[in-house]
């Protein structure tokens, strides 16, 4: 193969590999927060109102959770993870288990607010790698 060939064609793969990381959707409209390879995609000065539902969107082609840290929500605020857990030791647990609460490509995953504060929340299978947020819900 000469080098124009091989250069044209590692152009293309790398451009359809990275087709799927950038995390975005034509479908903007249909969610809150998007989740890319190793990020939560949310819109600056993302601020949801009490009584709000937020969804996110696994924009990606990686599984992904939300999940929230227990001690950084407000403390009136029920706990949210997806896969529905107890609290963040269960949510690692199921997760290291099987992958509980795994939301795959295209999927989404919704909760109300109904305390205003901050919510921190992660991706557990990529908090190592910076996959975490915050937003605050105001009244």
């Amino acid at each position: 193969m000469d080098r124009r060939a091989f250069l044209g064609t590692a152009a293309g793969v790398v451009a359809v590999g990275l087709a799927g990381c950038t995390g975005q959707s034509s479908e903007q409209g249909d969610y809150d927060i998007g989740m890319s390879s190793s990020a939560f995609l949310q819109p600056e000065n993302f601020e949801p109102q009490v009584g709000e539902s937020v969804v996110w969107r696994n924009t990606g082609s990686r599984t992904h959770t939300v999940t929230a840290y227990e001690s950084q929500i407000p403390d009136e605020a029920t706990f949210f993870a997806s896969g529905g857990f107890e609290g963040t030791d269960a949510a690692r647990d199921a997760w290291l288990q099987g992958g509980g609460g795994g939301i795959g490509s295209g999927e989404t995953f919704e909760v109300t607010f109904d305390v205003p504060g901050t919510y921190d929340y992660f991706c557990i299978p990529h908090e190592r790698g910076g996959m975490r947020n915050e937003f605050t819900v105001v009244e």
